[in-house]
């Protein structure tokens, strides 16, 4: 899964790639500085854009009167960054601004191959997964949450009210990871390198990566702090729908803090998602497996959900990640808080 992003990577570098030639680099902007008079944007989007090296007055605004957001800028860099390259004319600007094209040897010596043009929603989930891979330090924690007594109670509701929502385990996921995210704030945040602080945001937008056809979106729900299971879980179906009929729009995308990707129904026991950009963390789902444990000296069944949190090690240590998902493990565990 990716992304979102990014949760799952779309290709894969050489272990030992050569150097790739100057004229490989695909620079986010050719143009340099401004020139003329500014183009209408907000500190914080300039910021942004000195950072990745964009000339504001190469982005088209999408706010009211043409005003340029950070969604913009973020919008324009994916677009250049999947564009074919081209030869640099000068060195690019420092930081998030220049993906090396790697070259490829020719496959065809060594046998039939056949090539299958990217779609633009796994070129843009490329561009974004490869960016987040070079940007952030990633480390991945895993844990099994006991949600035996919680898919018990699940099945039962959904079984004894079938024209309500349907409560998925994704649903109630998300509740548990809000209330995660109020008792560790940085968790909820983006890394500013060029200021040097840590942005906190005091708003609980979860994204929600979605397999379809075309490839993997990360749809976001929004203020899941402000709404009850019932809600949420409406919202969630809903937006996941829209998804995989082609029917988001891009600020249907935009304005995460924090994203799910849940591989459950496909299988596997643990994996390493990648960091949505520029949030800092994403928790992976896998499928529910059974366990044997002894409880009060008898021999006991459990129901095991293995979680998968990645995080951005600039933002967040070792042990904070550890009583996050213990934290995440226990609201799972006593159910009753999240309802």
């Amino acid at each position: 899964a990716a992304a979102p992003t990014a949760p799952t990577a779309a290709a894969a570098a050489p272990k030992t790639p050569a150097a790739a030639p100057a004229a490989a680099a695909t620079t986010v902007s050719s143009a340099g500085t401004e020139a003329g008079p500014p183009a209408p944007a907000g500190p914080a989007t300039r910021r942004l854009a000195r950072k990745l090296g964009v000339n504001l007055k190469q982005v088209k605004g999408s706010a009211a009167g043409g005003r340029i957001t950070i969604e913009d800028v973020e919008a324009f860099v994916r677009e250049r960054m999947t564009q074919p390259a081209v030869p640099a004319a000068a060195p690019a600007a420092p930081g998030f601004g220049v993906v090396q094209a790697l070259p490829l040897p020719d496959f065809s010596r060594f046998g039939p191959v056949e090539k299958q043009p990217m779609n633009k929603i796994f070129r843009t989930a490329a561009s974004n997964l490869h960016a987040a891979w070079v940007t952030i330090p990633h480390v991945t924690q895993h844990d099994l949450a006991d949600i035996t007594e919680l898919e018990a109670a699940r099945r039962k509701y959904v079984k004894a009210n079938p024209n309500a929502p349907k409560i998925t385990m994704t649903a109630i996921i998300i509740k548990a990871v809000v209330q995660a995210l109020k008792a560790f704030p940085n968790f909820n945040s983006s890394v500013d390198m060029q200021s040097g602080e840590l942005v906190v945001k005091q708003y609980y937008h979860i994204g929600v990566a979605v397999d379809t056809p075309n490839g993997l979106v990360v749809p976001v729900i929004r203020n899941c702090d402000q709404k009850n299971i019932l809600q949420v879980a409406a919202e969630l179906a809903e937006i996941a729908g829209r998804a995989r009929d082609r029917k988001l729009k891009a600020e249907d995308m935009q304005g995460g803090t924090f994203t799910i990707t849940n591989l459950g129904g496909i299988g596997g026991t643990a994996f390493t998602p990648i960091v949505n950009y520029p949030e800092v963390a994403i928790l992976g789902m896998s499928r529910t497996i059974n366990h044997l444990i002894l409880e009060n000296g008898q021999i006991a069944e459990r129901q095991m959900l293995p979680l998968s949190l990645s995080y951005d090690h600039r933002a967040i240590n070792g042990a904070d990640a550890a009583r996050f998902i213990v934290k995440l493990s226990g609201s799972l565990t006593n159910f009753l808080e999240l309802f």
